[in-house]
């Protein structure tokens, strides 16, 4: 068991042996296309936010890497910096998660501006990796009496994770592979050391386990898919300290095969779930695709808030109860929404449910687009869904977007997920017939067929989310016959029409109700839809508290919210209401918002009066007035400065 470069020999203690993988058939659903097969349109809304990712966002986070102390907390193991550590014991993890922007990146558009970059930071990683494989600048430089003794608290595994995910897209999308013999040392110790058979122990955050499948997928080794499947089986069985705020914090209450419920710190285990998703996906096991799906269900009918955000409490950065979602103090984080993002994508890989593709756009356009402003370099941490306008600032809930955080987990997790949003477009799914392409995210784009449905380019042309209208274009050789498209339906579409094979026709309640249409490869080149755009009034379950009365405005797959900067003087965010439904108007729309704001009549109480007062029945109300305000996407606010803000307008 003992190995020449094992820091130490330990007992097999392990209480947990695993399954063997591949006992059970692995599914078959829907294969992903690759991101040089997807080109999205670079004067789209999603485009347009990929190209100011790679001018600002990727430039902006290199930059802050060195002044927020990042890059020389490296360089001071090895003597090349007498800086002192800053940040938290987890800081690498920036590093590594912005090298991953670059490899999507590279992949997206093929650039070599970042190479130098690159170069000297995997030259800097790996002078200080020690030749045991150990890489942790924090244990190294200051407390290396703590090597793999806190497993909860010092991120060792989770640092790891995302060092591999680094590797394994700088491997995909430059084809070198120095990182990731890095990572693979690094790895191959935590094996040795917590594999099957070995001490006990799991990280404290999760991320490595979907890290771990990815490595598998991408070298063939198994072993890795069998220590990710190790780490998964150990939850729950009372290894990470009950200390702080608890094991349903470290989702350790339960094993992961009971755990139906999503608790404890939202980041950790949407980042769970999305490894367990993935163990499933490799390995076919029913319970696993059982509990998700379960949980799934629960996290996003009873914790989600509207904008596609979680994480309703501040002191432990945690799920609520059920439908605990209040609105000015939601904490909402940001790498909740990204985590989210990555397990539901996993989820519609594994299901047939269009309910995933359509929570995926929801953060897409609304909770993910508001935590980054136009310029592509100022964050939020939290993403409240109110701002009161006398709300104190907190470190991560600052009244405006900041440049970075302490905490900085949040804008490299923005740079490397943008970078590969073209993936989460579309996928392949075998049928009876023939391969269907399957567009799940209806933004233009343009998508190579070529050995997949045996035709040249798929282009997809709209202006969507401003415009619904959706057109379809073969570029080159046919489709195979057989084959076909299905193009996603959203939920809160009421009408659609289809125009295809020289025809028109509505598409059936049926075809909406599974949520897509699908067109058959002769009738593809030149098929257009027409999705709907009207505004709707949206309420929340009578369970959610925080927003009972209250009502929130939608269009598409756009969430509205009112900012003080739209009122009249004399009017405040807090006194507004809505006495019953009133007419809104589209106004013309700007070259750089997402939707058009929306013109609506709104009435305004006095802005002050009793704490409490004696209650009225009967539709007695306080005198009032109206006016009228422009009401502006969720992803847009703040962009005029700080100021109040609300989603959820009162109707009483």
């Amino acid at each position: 068991m003992s190995s020449p470069d094992m820091e130490q020999a330990v007992p097999p203690v392990c209480r947990c042996a695993p399954a063997a993988p591949g006992v059970h058939a692995r599914p078959a659903g829907r294969t992903p296309l690759g991101l040089e097969r997807i080109r999205i349109a670079p004067e789209s809304l999603l485009g347009r936010w990929q190209e100011r990712n790679a001018s600002r966002t990727i430039p902006h986070c290199i930059e802050q890497l060195e002044v927020s102390g990042v890059m020389d907390n490296f360089r001071r193991v090895i003597g090349e910096s007498d800086a002192p550590y800053r940040g938290f014991v987890f800081a690498d993890s920036d590093l590594y998660k912005v090298i991953e922007a670059v490899a999507w990146e590279i992949a997206r558009s093929g650039t070599h501006h970042f190479d130098t970059w690159l170069d000297d930071a995997i030259a800097l990683i790996g002078r200080v990796q020690e030749p045991t494989g150990y890489l942790h600048t924090w244990i190294q430089g200051v407390r290396p009496d703590k090597r793999f003794a806190e497993l909860d608290r010092n991120h060792e595994m989770y640092v790891l994770g995302h060092l591999i995910q680094a590797a394994v897209a700088l491997d995909r999308a430059a084809g070198r592979d120095d990182l990731l013999q890095i990572a693979i040392r690094f790895a191959a110790l935590v094996d040795r050391r917590f594999g099957p058979g070995r001490e006990d122990g799991i990280p404290g955050h999760p991320v490595i386990e979907t890290a771990l499948i990815e490595l598998y997928r991408h070298t063939g080794e198994v072993r890795w898919l069998r220590l990710a499947e190790h780490l998964i089986n150990q939850r729950g069985h009372d290894i990470l300290p009950d200390e702080g705020f608890g094991h349903r914090y470290y989702q350790d209450h339960a094993p992961v095969r009971d755990a139906v419920d999503p608790t404890g710190h939202a980041v950790r285990q949407l980042y769970l779930n999305a490894g367990v998703t993935d163990l499933y996906l490799e390995t076919g096991e029913p319970a696993l695709h059982d509990v998700m799906r379960a949980q799934w269900e629960r996290a996003h009918e009873r914790k989600m808030y509207l904008s596609g955000a979680f994480g309703s409490r501040h002191r432990d950065e945690s799920f609520g109860n059920d439908y605990e979602l209040p609105a000015d103090r939601a904490y909402a984080e940001t790498c909740a929404t990204i985590a989210d993002l990555h397990w539901t994508w996993r989820m519609l890989l594994a299901g047939q449910d269009r309910r995933y593709a359509d929570t995926m756009e929801r953060e897409l356009y609304n909770a993910l687009a508001a935590a980054v402003d136009e310029t592509g370099t100022r964050f939020f941490y939290s993403n409240p869904m109110q701002r009161r306008p006398d709300r104190f600032s907190e470190e991560n809930a600052p009244a405006e977007r900041q440049p970075w955080y302490s905490c900085a987990c949040c804008p490299p997790n923005i740079a490397r997920t943008i970078a590969q949003a073209g993936a989460y477009v579309a996928t392949v799914l075998q049928s009876a017939d023939g391969p269907v392409l399957e567009l799940h995210q209806l933004v233009a784009c343009e998508i190579d067929l070529s050995d997949v449905l045996g035709g040249g380019v798929l282009a997809v042309r709209t202006r969507y989310p401003a415009d619904g209208g959706i057109s379809l274009h073969v570029n080159g050789p046919a489709l195979l016959p057989g084959a076909a498209v299905r193009v996603r339906i959203p939920a809160w579409v009421e009408d659609v029409t289809l125009r295809a094979g020289g025809g028109q026709r509505s598409v059936s309640d049926a075809e909406r109700a599974r949520g897509y249409v699908q067109i058959p490869a002769d009738e593809v080149d030149g098929a257009t839809l027409q999705l709907p755009l009207r505004p709707r009034w949206t309420t929340a379950n009578h369970r959610v508290d925080a927003v009972r009365g209250a009502v929130a405005l939608e269009r598409g797959p756009i969430l509205y919210c009112l900012e003080q900067a739209d009122l009249p003087e004399g009017a405040a965010v807090d006194d507004v209401f809505l006495p019953g439904p009133p007419v809104v108007a589209e106004l013309p729309l700007s070259a750089k918002d997402p939707a058009p704001a929306l013109r609506v009549g709104l009435s305004v109480r006095a802005p002050e009066g009793e704490l409490y007062r004696p209650a009225t029945w009967g539709g007695a109300t306080m005198p009032s007035r109206g006016v009228e305000a422009n009401l502006v996407p969720f992803s847009t606010w703040g962009n005029r400065g700080p100021g109040a803000m609300r989603v959820w307008i009162p109707t009483i």
